[in-house]
């Protein structure tokens, strides 16, 4: 029974990971995708800063962003091996390029969503609007500190057995 308990919280782990990553992908796809498709399909009369920034985040924060994430997680992992899943949880858990790029997009997303309505007061009127946004500013400044090579240290992951009931 306890083994079920802990099969659960790994995918939890995993899941609520996965969510993130699928957050901070969308958050960075959606804004040229978004740009591109009104300037092509509207004209740039229909362009506003406020609909631009709602887009980043819907796109972040819906179906192609978290839940589809956490869909696929679940699905993968919720019908694996639990001696699978637990080692997928302690190398995701020990990996810290992926924590700092968490950290990162986590910056990001809180300094957009004070500084955008305070910018475009007129016209960003909510806070989540800069904090899809940020996200992605997040996840580039990431990359931009690994590619100058600042990238984190390497952590060895130890090794888990676990014994089956």
């Amino acid at each position: 029974m306890a083994g079920q308990g802990s099969h659960a919280a790994d995918v939890e782990f995993l899941v609520r990971r996965s969510m993130t990553k699928g957050y901070q992908l969308f958050s960075l796809l959606t804004p040229p995708a978004y740009v591109a498709f009104v300037l092509a399909r509207k004209g740039r009369a229909q362009f506003s800063i406020n609909r631009f920034l709602r887009a980043t985040w819907v796109g972040g924060a819906t179906s192609s962003g978290c839940a589809a994430g956490g869909g696929f997680e679940y699905v993968r992992s919720a019908y694996s091996s639990e001696i699978t899943v637990r080692n997928r949880h302690i190398r995701s858990a020990y990996d810290t390029a992926p924590l700092r790029k968490d950290d990162h997009s986590t910056i990001g997303a809180l300094l957009f969503a004070v500084l955008t309505p305070a910018l475009f007061w007129s016209r960003a009127s909510t806070i989540n609007c800069g904090a899809g946004i940020g996200s992605s500013v997040g996840v580039l400044t990431h990359y931009g500190r690994t590619l100058t090579g600042d990238s984190p240290p390497p952590v060895e992951v130890p090794e888990v057995t676990i014994s089956s009931p």
